[in-house]
């Protein structure tokens, strides 16, 4: 069995990228958590698009969230178009993740009652004290990385529980 160097390279870079894909959902999982316990989280469409008028310095992190079920919603994915640009126009970093229910679980948003809105979730930071937490650090490097191979909004696998 002979392997020309671009399908050495191209099975390598397969390897790459899915252990890059696994260590973010990792780190996402790790901010999520600490974010909360900060109370830096928002949860919710409207919550986050309220604190991104307000307050659009103190956002740090966007995730968006959907699965099947949701594809079809146009208003969320409206909702979706209008958050994304928003993210791009004030260099907020943005991720999608296709688990929804363990995003919920992860920020806790079935807790209360009523169940809330996972679908945007936003990790703040005071403007004035601005957070620091070596998750949000290997995340931005992510999408970072992401953008330069023309993947805007890229998708995360948070880890099996």
């Amino acid at each position: 069995l002979t392997m020309t160097l671009e399908e050495i390279s191209g099975h390598d870079n397969a390897m790459e990228n899915a252990d890059r894909v696994q260590s973010a959902g990792a780190a996402l999982e790790e901010l999520l958590v600490a974010a909360k316990k900060q109370d830096y989280l928002t949860v919710g469409v409207y919550e986050s698009a309220k604190v991104m008028n307000v307050d659009p310095d103190s956002v740090a992190f966007c995730v968006l969230a959907t699965d099947e079920e949701y594809e079809c919603d146009i208003a969320l994915q409206i909702h979706f178009t209008l958050i994304q640009a928003f993210c791009f126009d004030n260099d907020i970093n943005v991720v999608r993740v296709n688990d929804i229910e363990r995003l919920a679980d992860l920020v806790g948003a079935g807790e209360s009652s009523e169940p809330k809105d996972a679908h945007c979730i936003l990790v703040t930071s005071p403007s004035a004290n601005p957070w620091k937490d070596p998750a949000l650090d290997k995340l931005s490097l992510f999408c970072e990385e992401s953008r330069s191979a023309y993947d805007w909004v890229p998708t995360i696998t948070l880890p099996e529980r």
